[in-house]
C-alpha cells in the first residue's frame, strides 16, 4: 500500500469470530447478514488482537484485514506508525459487535496488575457495552446481588458442573433496551444475557475468567474457564467487595453532551473520567459538512446513512459500516447526510 493512499479512512473486510456461544441473528438488520444464529456471534472491528480460541492454529484469527486486501491492520500500523497513530505507541483498543442468543457464562476480566503478573500483558480488560438492539426479554447480569463470600462462590462454581443457574442466581439481572450504556470495570462479575446486540469497546485483550462450566449445552474446558491458570489464582480475579445497587450504579452510564448544534450532537458515552483505558463518543449528524470529532479512532455507523468526505474524495456510508480514521487525516474529514446518521467513535487510551 502506497504511503499517499493511507491518508484516507481505512475500511475493513468483515471479520466474524468464532465463540463457544451461539448468536448472530440480529446481525441481519445491522449488517444485512443471513438472520440465523450460529457459532460466529461476534464481529471484531478494526482489530489488532488475536482471538484466544482453544485449538485454533490460525495466528491471525480475530485480526482485521484492510478491505479488499490481505494486509493485516496490525501490519499496516507497523509499516506506517506515524501516519496511522501519530505519537501513540499502539492502537490500544478493541471494538466488537456481538449478538447473544443465550446467556453467556458468569465471568470477569483482569486489571492491569493481574494481567501483567499472570499473562505478561500490559493490558487488562476493562470494557463497555452500548445496547444496539434486543430480542424479547433481553437482559444483562451485572454485579453481585448482595455480599458473597469466596467460599460460597466456589461452591457455586462446583454446582455449575450440572446446574446452569447456580452462579447466575448470585447476580443482578437487569432488563436492557437499545441505547443503554454500561461500563464493566476489571474484576466486576457479569454476564451478557440472551437477546442482546451489543457494541463492546474494551482494552485490547481476550482475557476472560469464566468459572461456570456450562454455556448453554456446551461444556467449557478448564482452559476456557481459567486460561491455563490454577482455579484458586483465576478466582482471585473477581472483586467480591462490590455488590448491590452500588455495583449497578458503578456500571450504568448516562450520555454527556459535549457539543450540540443544528447539524450535529456529540456526546460522551464512556469518558476518560470513567476509565483512562479507552473512550466512547456518539456523533449524531443531521446536516452537511459536519467535522469529524476525532482522529486515531474506529467509527461505527449505528444508524442511518450519508457520506464521509476527505481531501476532495467522498464515500457513501450506512448502518453497519465501520472504518478507522488515521492520525494523518486529522482535521481533514467531514460527514454529511440528507436525513440523520449516527456514528459511535471508539477511542484508544488517554495519552
Amino acid at each position: 500500500m502506497k504511503n499517499t493512499n493511507i491518508i484516507s479512512p481505512v475500511f475493513f473486510d468483515r471479520n466474524r469470530v468464532a465463540r463457544v456461544y451461539t448468536g448472530g441473528k440480529l446481525f441481519a438488520d445491522f449488517f444485512g447478514d443471513e438472520p440465523v444464529d450460529g457459532f460466529l456471534p461476534e464481529e471484531w472491528v478494526g482489530s489488532t488482537v488475536r482471538a484466544l480460541n482453544e485449538g485454533s492454529t490460525d495466528p491471525t484469527e480475530g485480526i482485521s484485514k484492510v478491505k479488499g486486501t490481505n494486509i493485516l491492520f496490525s501490519d499496516l500500523i507497523a509499516q506506517y506508525p506515524n501516519e496511522m497513530l501519530g505519537d501513540r505507541k499502539e492502537f490500544d483498543v478493541l471494538v466488537k459487535l456481538l449478538d447473544s442468543s443465550i446467556r453467556l457464562p458468569v465471568q470477569c476480566h483482569p486489571d492491569h496488575a493481574y494481567a501483567k503478573r499472570h499473562f505478561h500483558s500490559e493490558h487488562g480488560k476493562a470494557e463497555s457495552w452500548l445496547i444496539l438492539a434486543t430480542r424479547e426479554n433481553a437482559s444483562i447480569y451485572f454485579g453481585f446481588k448482595e455480599q458473597v463470600s469466596r467460599e460460597d462462590f466456589e461452591k457455586a462454581v462446583d454446582a455449575s458442573e450440572h446446574d446452569q443457574e447456580a452462579m447466575s442466581a448470585f447476580l443482578n439481572r437487569i432488563p436492557v433496551k437499545p441505547g443503554d450504556v454500561y461500563f464493566i470495570g476489571a474484576g466486576m462479575v457479569h454476564a451478557i444475557g440472551a437477546g442482546c446486540l451489543i457494541l463492546e469497546v474494551q482494552e485490547p485483550t481476550d482475557f476472560t475468567v469464566q468459572p461456570e462450566r456450562l454455556c448453554g449445552d456446551y461444556r467449557l474446558s478448564d482452559y476456557q474457564m481459567y486460561l491455563g491458570l490454577p482455579r484458586d489464582i483465576a478466582l482471585d480475579c473477581f472483586d467480591f467487595a462490590s455488590y448491590g445497587e452500588e455495583a449497578i450504579a458503578k456500571g450504568r452510564k448516562t450520555p454527556i453532551t459535549i457539543q450540540k448544534t443544528d447539524d450535529s450532537h456529540l456526546e460522551w458515552l464512556i469518558s476518560y473520567e470513567d476509565t483512562p483505558c479507552f473512550g466512547v463518543k456518539r456523533l449524531t449528524v443531521s446536516g452537511k459538512d459536519v467535522a469529524g470529532a476525532d482522529d486515531t479512532a474506529i467509527y461505527v455507523v449505528t444508524d442511518g446513512d450519508g457520506e464521509i468526505c476527505w481531501n476532495g474524495q467522498r464515500a457513501p456510508i450506512k448502518k453497519g459500516n465501520y472504518f478507522f480514521i488515521p492520525h494523518a487525516l486529522k482535521g481533514q474529514f467531514t460527514f454529511s447526510t440528507d436525513t440523520q446518521m449516527q456514528l459511535v467513535i471508539c477511542l484508544p487510551s488517554k495519552n
